[in-house]
């Protein structure tokens, strides 16, 4: 039944994307469904968030907003679609977590580049990307931390391997970067602090780019960005935070 598999699809995650649960998981679960039932491969649905969401920062760089913005949350549908598909089916594999980390990474830069070119500010942009790339890499880390979940082993493979080489380049810092601030803070791996930073995730991080592209003023995203660090880094320098009283 439906129900059933959207059950088995579902990520197991302490915090909840409200945005990512509400809206894109149940709307992409039907493209699971289909995707099961022509046994498209996970990997190939990574490929396909990947390209829809290139193509939306080519619109923005047109100065294409409203188009940009579909595309967008079009890539943030499909990449929903990706993960449930590998659990529902049993694909779940190190290849697939890593491709589908590495395309995001990919199509983010290529949205903000757009951003900086669309807006002739470049410098903002880049520090918007950054930004963002800092608080979804805190989501991921301090989710994973809080588990204490234990490397799984992956299968050998050329493909895994030289995705895993450009993780450790790309991403590695940042993991390190982030387990350096959860042994300094703790309550950063809290269960609030957990479910706080998981609505920070990038199905809302694209969502309210979009609402922005719409709007026509895709630069804010920027400034929502660095203001997202901004509240984060305040936290954190703070000797005693709202958290860590509700702990």
């Amino acid at each position: 039944m439906p129900s059933s598999a959207l059950a088995r699809s579902r990520k197991p995650r302490r915090g909840t994307e409200l945005v990512c649960e509400k809206v894109f998981r149940p709307l992409a679960h039907p493209l699971v469904l289909l995707f099961a039932h022509l046994r498209v491969p996970p990997p190939v649905v990574v490929v396909a968030a990947g390209v829809v969401g290139l193509a939306g920062a080519v619109e923005l760089g047109r100065h294409s907003l409203l188009a940009a913005a579909l595309l967008v949350q079009l890539k943030t549908l499909l990449d929903n679609a990706d993960g449930q598909l590998a659990r529902l089916t049993g694909r779940t594999s190190a290849f697939g977590r890593y491709l589908d980390s590495e395309v995001d990474l990919l199509v983010n830069a290529a949205l903000f580049a757009a951003l900086g070119w669309t807006t002739a500010q470049p410098a903002l942009a880049l520090a918007g990307f950054v930004a963002v790339t800092s608080v979804l890499s805190l989501n991921f880390n301090a989710e994973r931390l809080s588990r204490e979940a234990a490397a799984e082993p992956e299968a050998e493979g050329r493909g895994t391997a030289v995705l895993r080489r450009i993780y450790g380049i790309v991403y590695a810092p940042q993991d390190r970067l982030a387990e350096a601030l959860v042994a300094r803070r703790p309550v950063l791996a809290s269960p609030t602090a957990v479910s706080l930073l998981a609505n920070l995730g990038m199905s809302t991080q694209l969502a309210a780019f979009g609402l922005l592209m719409v709007l026509g003023h895709p630069i804010g995203f920027a400034w929502l960005a660095l203001a997202e660090v901004a509240v984060i880094a305040l936290a954190l320098l703070t000797k005693r935070t709202p958290l860590e009283e509700v702990a």
